[in-house]
């Protein structure tokens, strides 16, 4: 009995002694690993952010570029990482959802190897055409393509980008006849579209939203279920009665797999303090602040992973 209560003891009293230590998380510098090239816009998110974790945390925060083969690298990189969350991810939703159905031999499960912490921003998606195409929105735009099969082209940048699974999905879906042609990148295929080799792509407002407001280009629809705030005009996908259309950017933040969820919890309220400074907000004028925990973003990747693995089989895009 003695050593049951003697036991009981040092249970409860490991259990304040670790509560202490996630609370004053954390007591070194912080490394946040970016899957992908300084530059872009998910490194310059991970610089933007790391001052006011620092702040927040009395700590140096780090951000490493660990680019290479569709952000493996770095995820793997993070899931090998001690999981005392001294080694953050942050990641684009292609990483952590398209990965899991194109990559054939994967090196890391990335539902188990990872620990959802939160979701940070989003930018939404905008089905984009030519001023050419004599649609104001995209149902007018699905009436025009049933009644010229075969004249409209999209651009896409390779198996499983956005542009192939959004409009592969609605000509699959409302019995279309599109065309696809593939490029190198999203500018390239942005830049097919202003010259009018292609009629239709997809892209983000903080890539096209000066070409759109230069009437260079014009969204019809926006893929989401709600309104982008900067564009309030444009419907969305949803309310045009295509709701299976919903794709965006969109980024978060993870840690080792096997992270105690009481430090992710803390490291996500941490994040979630960030995300309402009006200050850090300035900066990050393209992206939308997202809301939640661990639990939120494990719900929304398992939503989006099922949702892009039907867009996925659509398209018929083989894993490599």
């Amino acid at each position: 009995m003695k050593k049951t209560v003697a036991a009981l003891a040092l249970g409860a009293a490991c259990a304040a002694q670790a509560g202490t230590d996630v609370q004053s998380f954390p007591h070194s510098p912080v490394t946040i690993i970016v899957p992908v090239a300084a530059g872009g816009g998910l490194d310059a998110l991970a610089r933007t952010m790391a001052p006011y974790l620092g702040e927040r945390w009395k700590q140096p925060v780090v951000v490493v570029n660990r680019p290479g083969v569709g952000g493996w690298v770095g995820a793997v990189a993070a899931a090998k990482s001690p999981p005392d969350g001294y080694t953050l991810l942050i990641a684009h939703d292609a990483l952590v959802i398209s990965n899991k159905f194109l990559t054939k031999d994967q090196p890391i499960d990335l539902d188990k190897d990872l620990a959802p912490i939160a979701p940070l921003v989003q930018a939404n998606q905008m089905l984009l055409a030519a001023p050419s195409v004599q649609a104001g929105d995209l149902a007018a735009f699905v009436r025009l393509a049933k009644a010229n099969p075969g004249k409209y082209s999209y651009g896409s940048y390779g198996p499983g980008s956005p542009p192939q699974l959004a409009w592969a999905s609605l000509a699959h879906n409302e019995g279309l006849d599109l065309l696809e042609v593939p490029y190198k990148g999203i500018a390239p295929s942005i830049q097919a579209v202003l010259s009018d080799e292609v009629q239709l792509s997809l892209s983000s407002g903080q890539v096209a939203g000066k070409l759109m407001e230069a009437g260079r280009l014009k969204a019809l629809a926006v893929a989401s279920p709600q309104r982008d705030p900067r564009y309030p005009d444009i419907k969305t996908t949803a309310e045009l009665g295509y709701p299976y259309l919903q794709l965006s950017i969109w980024h978060s933040l993870f840690a080792p797999g096997g992270t105690p969820p009481e430090l992710t919890e803390k490291i996500a309220a941490d994040v979630r303090a960030v995300l309402k400074n009006p200050d850090f907000l300035k900066k990050i004028p393209d992206f939308m602040p997202l809301d939640g925990g661990p639990a939120a973003l494990s719900r929304r990747i398992a939503e989006e992973s099922k949702r892009t693995k039907a867009m996925i089989d659509i398209a018929g895009v083989v894993p490599q």
